[in-house]
């Protein structure tokens, strides 16, 4: 009887176990919310007349902004203007898509910026190295670039004082290839004339502007010209057709200075160093700026002092004692005992 009761509790307890893991197994979890599909984030960039293969600010800008696809997942679109009629329409082009941030590369777009971002005030725009302070959806990445032209003028006059330099024609005299007598090539220009003048006074500086920024052939032949009448170093600002004063310092075996970016790389035996100008920095930061929500319109500035601008690393033609100089120049005018105007030298203008 006793055996009898105790198979039965025991089939009692199983049934429930059964029942209960049943119960379990049939339960449905509570359904999660759905997860926001993660928004695109679209940067468009507009370069000037030079055109991505310009190894300068053209270029420069899309490295940053190639930063920003690899780094923040930005999705990005460029198109390269051929003309300067171009600009309005590419950067509208850009807006009425819905762009998050429209990039556009030089001064020479300010009129077109200023006209584009107030037909479309819920787009926001960069544009490099014009001051655009009246439109709350615009910022302007500016460059103390007259700080870094003073520094390559300091090497350049130095070296012309320093005996025993290969290559060196004997002239004390530098040549300056400008491409168009606009604010962004003449910071550069006023600072290396300065700083040149500061450490050798009879320094002799050839400056030239050949009007344009994509044209090789005619800053090739505007520096072979400076070349021979005694220029030893030439300093370009003339975006791609600067490319074409690197060629001349290369056929005739003297040096050159590149510009905005480290141009070594296009002469390694000539281009002794470079004044540089952090547009990819700029640009990068700015579409951070923009897709954390912090962007601010009006002028944003770039320096010695948070290595906005500087020098590339000089090659080995260029003494110690010289480099030393250079750097300690550096140091005062992050001091402030240094001051470097971006005004036009007069004789110059």
């Amino acid at each position: 009887m006793r055996k009898s009761r105790f198979i039965s509790s025991l089939v009692v307890v199983l049934i429930l176990a059964v029942a209960l893991v049943g119960c379990a197994k049939t339960t449905t979890p509570a359904p999660k919310a759905d997860t926001p599909a993660k928004k695109e984030f679209k940067v468009g960039l507009v370069t000037d007349v030079g055109g991505l293969n310009d190894h300068s600010f053209n270029f420069l800008a899309n490295k940053g902004l190639e930063q920003a696809v690899k780094e923040l997942g930005v999705t990005k679109g460029v198109v390269e203007s051929k003309q300067m009629t171009d600009y309005e329409t590419n950067l509208s082009r850009f807006a009425q898509d819905k762009y998050n941030l429209v990039i556009a590369v030089g001064f020479l777009m300010q009129d077109s910026v200023t006209k584009v971002s107030a037909l479309y005030p819920d787009t926001k725009f960069m544009i490099i190295d014009s001051s655009i302070t009246d439109r709350p959806n615009v910022a302007s990445a500016m460059f103390k670039t007259e700080q870094c032209g003073y520094l390559v003028g300091v090497m350049a006059g130095l070296l012309e004082k320093t005996p025993g330099i290969p290559n060196a024609l004997g002239k004390n005299t530098v040549g300056l290839v400008g491409g168009m007598a606009i604010p962004p090539v003449n910071d550069y220009i006023a600072g290396f004339i300065q700083g040149a003048k500061s450490v050798n006074p009879d320094i002799k500086i050839n400056l030239k502007y050949t009007g344009k920024f994509d044209d090789p052939a005619l800053g090739k032949q505007t520096a072979l010209t400076q070349i021979a009448g005694g220029a030893d170093i030439v300093f370009h600002i003339a975006g791609g057709t600067g490319t074409g004063v690197i060629d001349a310092a290369k056929e005739k075996n003297v040096y050159a200075i590149g510009v905005d970016a480290d141009q070594n790389y296009m002469a390694p035996d000539n281009v002794i160093t470079s004044a540089l100008k952090g547009m990819d920095v700029a640009t990068f930061d700015i579409i951070k700026s923009v897709m954390d929500d912090k962007f601010k319109s009006g002028d944003v500035f770039f320096d010695l002092s948070n290595n906005g601008v500087g020098f590339a690393t000089p090659t080995k033609v260029v003494p110690k004692e010289v480099v030393e100089k250079v750097n300690d120049a550096a140091k005062q005018i992050k001091d402030g005992k240094i001051k470097v105007s971006n005004e036009m030298p007069a004789g110059y203008k």
